[in-house]
């Protein structure tokens, strides 16, 4: 177990490798596939986890959600703040002795849209206390997003019922992190609590501003890459990649390790990296491209996609627009799946398509989705402009 006091020898341990999770049975079940020994979960509602990773051999983190000031929680109101306290004492009393957990993730980046997080980290290390007294036997994890060094400073000497500190990464940042912990003085053993390629917030974007996402074969490579240095890093427990599922969140693929439910590239690096390298590999995406950014209301539209299947087979390529997403949120809140978009197509074949632009002028998006023969799945997007 690597809670306790920190040995800065201790390499990373393979028994917490796992993915952060939001999906059904099948999928978890997947997710055991792969080769994960933990799942990590956010909130009560996914407690169902917990007898389903037992079946599975799975250990979960499971998670204890807390109101965020940004959703109208107000932690100066005692009675809120007691409410929430009450709640968590119960949720804990309730699956303290569950076979299946490993630890406890109070609250994921409640600081989120908060200028000074400090208060609101010494509450959670309060709670976190709570739970240590509950249940000795299972270490306590708070999760922070990674906005900079400013920001993780305090964390240095915050927080000591506190065992494990859980950061949210994104991009190239997981390869400086351990300098930066150094850096910071924070010395305490620290899970990746959610690992990503580049983020819609960090992506480059074009002119009307929508941000430009990778293929699913790109988000692979990142993944290979992310996963193999981690394993070398003494601090580091694991980390867990986001999102095992699928979730909206400025698209339907963005964040999705699954596509349709089914496997991809992206959990073919990570099932490698855990020692399950699969048998049959997903489509890869050498390369996508689109005529222009900007199109006139009516005109024609062509783009195309250079993909493989692992041993050269057919390809099948749904080729979608949908509407750019207008429902943005902020720390992963739910957002709305832009409408599908109707457009006359003129050609579409495994490679490429042609199509009428909509008449109606905005900013719009050609999905790309590819299946082998297996039911693996490669995915990329392509931005455009009717104007």
């Amino acid at each position: 177990m690597l809670f306790g006091p920190f040995v800065p020898s201790h390499a990373a341990d393979p028994a917490w490798q796992g993915a952060a999770f939001e999906g059904d049975h099948a999928a978890l079940q997947k997710l055991a596939d792969a080769g994960a020994r933990v799942v990590r979960v956010y909130r009560e509602q996914d407690a169902w986890v917990l007898d389903a990773a037992q079946a599975l051999g799975l250990k979960v983190v499971m998670g204890i959600w807390l109101g965020h000031p940004r959703h109208g929680f107000n932690y100066a109101d005692p009675m809120q703040v007691a409410a929430q306290e009450a709640r968590v004492r119960d949720f804990v009393q309730r699956h303290r002795s569950h076979p299946a957990l490993l630890a406890w993730g109070v609250g994921n980046e409640v600081e989120t849209g908060v200028a000074e997080p400090l208060p609101l980290w010494r509450e959670i290390n309060r709670l976190a206390g709570i739970v240590k007294s509950l249940d000795p036997k299972h270490p306590t994890l708070m999760v922070v997003a990674d906005n900079s060094d400013d920001w993780l400073r305090p964390l240095a000497d915050c927080c000591h019922q506190v065992d494990l500190l859980g950061l949210n990464l994104y991009g190239g940042s997981i390869f400086n992190l351990p300098a930066r912990l150094k850096a910071l003085g924070i010395a305490k053993p620290v899970l990746v609590s959610e690992l990503g390629p580049l983020g819609q917030w960090q992506a480059g974007r074009k002119p009307w501003g929508a941000p430009v996402e990778l293929t699913s074969t790109q988000k692979a490579d990142f993944f290979r890459d992310a996963l193999a240095f981690v394993a070398g890093q003494p601090q580091i427990v694991a980390a867990h990649p986001f999102l095992w599922g699928e979730k909206q969140e400025q698209t339907a693929t963005w964040h999705s390790l699954l596509a349709d439910g089914r496997l991809t590239a992206m959990t073919d690096a990570i099932a490698t990296a855990w020692g399950r390298p699969p048998q049959h590999a997903a489509p890869r995406i050498a390369g996508i491209g689109i005529a222009a950014d900007e199109f006139a209301p009516g005109a024609e539209v062509s783009a195309g996609v250079d993909a493989t299947a692992a041993e050269g087979s057919p390809l099948d390529t749904e080729w979608t627009v949908r509407a750019e997403a207008t429902d943005l949120r902020v720390g992963g809140d739910i957002e709305a799946v832009p409408p599908r978009i109707e457009v006359n197509v003129l050609h579409a074949d495994a490679r490429s398509v042609r199509f009428i632009a909509p008449a109606t002028p905005g900013a719009y998006r050609l999905f790309i989705t590819l299946r082998d023969r297996h039911g693996k799945v490669a995915t990329a997007n392509l931005p455009f402009r009717v104007r």
